[in-house]
């Protein structure tokens, strides 16, 4: 049984329309899954088949340990997305609930290549001159 309903999928296909570019979406996992490993595996595989212009790999977090550093994941499960490079975009944790909404906006700004904010905020992020790691927790409590 899928993760999604039928009129999510068409509604999340509808939205897909408006993606520009490739999207590729990168998971991390294990060979026995962690308890939300399944779930984010399965929500992935529904939403990336959804638009010709996303494609899903899907990486053992131990078998490609070097893989999973290289791409600064240090826990499972994880979902990266990338555009025509690398923005650190990155989940933990399956992207259910209200969650999912961010994914996908993601995935849209990804696509566009288009991070949405002002002149005046990309010309200050500019003057940004180390490397800046940045966590959000998202609760709907």
């Amino acid at each position: 049984m899928g993760a999604l309903k039928e009129k999510d999928k068409e509604k999340v296909a509808n939205i897909f329309k408006g993606i520009e570019k490739d999207v590729r979406i990168v998971m991390f996992t294990q060979e026995m899954e962690c308890p939300h490993c399944e779930m984010t595996r399965t929500i992935l595989e529904e939403v990336s088949g959804l638009s010709e212009k996303l494609s899903l790999e899907v990486h053992d977090f131990v078998a490609e340990a070097d893989l999973a550093k290289k791409y600064g994941v240090d826990k499972i499960p994880a979902t990266t997305l990338f555009g025509d490079r690398d923005y650190g975009i990155r989940f933990y944790g399956a992207p259910a609930g209200y969650e999912f909404n961010v994914l996908i906006e993601d995935i849209m700004d990804a696509g566009k290549r288009n991070p949405g904010l002002s002149e005046e905020v990309m010309t200050e992020l500019a003057k940004v001159d180390r490397p800046v790691h940045m966590q959000v927790l998202i609760s709907p409590t």
